[in-house]
């Protein structure tokens, strides 16, 4: 009897010490995933003119947020966004039409 409530009490500790670290990563993913998104809106707010390909690292406090590299291709661009956030990190690729960036506001015909 007493084996049985020792083997209960340690599958539910450590079912619960799971969940707690499978959120955690969760977390951890999401607030990544969040700086990338905030790369692919800094680049879409700073399409260069002239330039072809612009990189740019979005550091606050000095820590590094996203790192962001845009391409102008034919008949668009291409924004590649990769989010940290300690050991984690998240790209996002994102392809956008000239047309799509003008009905947007992001380009000027």
């Amino acid at each position: 009897m007493k084996n049985v409530f020792i083997l209960t009490c340690f599958f539910s500790l450590s079912f619960c010490c799971f969940a707690n670290a499978q959120n955690k990563i969760e977390e951890d993913i999401e607030i990544a995933y969040q700086n990338a998104k905030k790369g692919i809106y800094w680049a879409l707010d700073n399409i260069p003119e002239k330039k072809v390909k612009i990189e740019n690292d979005l550091i606050a406090d000095d820590k590094l947020y996203a790192k962001v590299k845009l391409e102008k291709e034919i008949f668009g661009i291409k924004i590649e966004s990769t989010g940290y956030n300690h050991s984690n990190e998240v790209t996002i690729i994102i392809y956008k039409s000239d047309d799509a960036l003008v009905k947007e506001g992001y380009l000027k015909k």
